[in-house]
């Protein structure tokens, strides 16, 4: 019986806040002093360089974006803009539903290891050690430490080294977001999807639950 569960965090743990980040990106972009459509556009182009941290620390990422959106902002902009992300970071880490922090907790009780594996700026990898859930986790797989990002398979494997597990032996949970659900299944792991703060793959074949606290029933079953 597998024993070790690796959960994706934003839309799986807690909310994602798709529709404040978009909000997020127009003050960014007004706090800037560039266009707001414009940073938008160059925001979510750079989405993997942001996952895996090339760019450096938030300060950096959000200068070389907004020049790339036609800036060239002062320290202070800078420092202005990556406030108003870290607040909704903060904001969104303390959102983990009560049953869900419960269910951790549970499966703790249960002598189950649990890894997190997620695709994070380095903003939430920061904050992490901070929030109510990081006491659940035996380890954590994050993009911007590790360089590589669902569903390459080295992030899922950074997450089994540090268990001494194999993949096979791993319940992996998440909303769907960036095919990390076929992208652990390739890797033998017991792939299942929640719906609980967003639907991000629809198509997805596989067992499905409504709730993170859900989890617990099905596996026994």
């Amino acid at each position: 019986m597998r024993r070790v569960l690796l959960s994706d965090l934003f839309s799986t743990l807690v909310p994602g806040g798709d529709a404040e980040r978009g909000v997020l990106n127009d003050a960014m972009a007004q706090v800037l002093g560039v266009d707001a459509a414009r940073f938008g556009r160059e925001f979510d182009a750079a989405a993997y360089e942001r996952f895996t941290g090339a760019y450096g620390d938030l300060g950096s990422t959000v200068r070389v974006i907004a020049q790339r959106a036609g800036g060239e902002p002062t320290d202070e902009q800078v420092h202005q803009a990556t406030e108003l992300r870290r607040d909704l970071t903060r904001r969104l880490l303390a959102a983990a539903p009560i049953r869900t922090l419960e269910t951790l907790a549970k499966f703790k009780a249960d002598g189950w290891r649990i890894g997190l594996v997620s695709n994070v700026t380095a903003e939430t990898q920061a904050q992490w050690r901070h929030s109510l859930l990081a006491p659940y986790f035996d380890t954590v797989a994050f993009s911007a430490e590790l360089g590589a990002a669902k569903p390459e398979p080295a992030i899922y494997l950074a997450a089994c080294t540090a268990l001494s597990v194999s993949p096979a032996e791993c319940v992996y949970i998440g909303d769907g977001r960036d095919n990390e659900l076929p992208a652990a299944a390739s890797l033998g792991m017991h792939a299942i999807r929640t719906l609980e703060h967003a639907n991000s793959h629809p198509a997805w074949p596989g067992p499905t639950i409504n709730a993170f606290a859900e989890l617990p029933a099905l596996l026994a079953d």
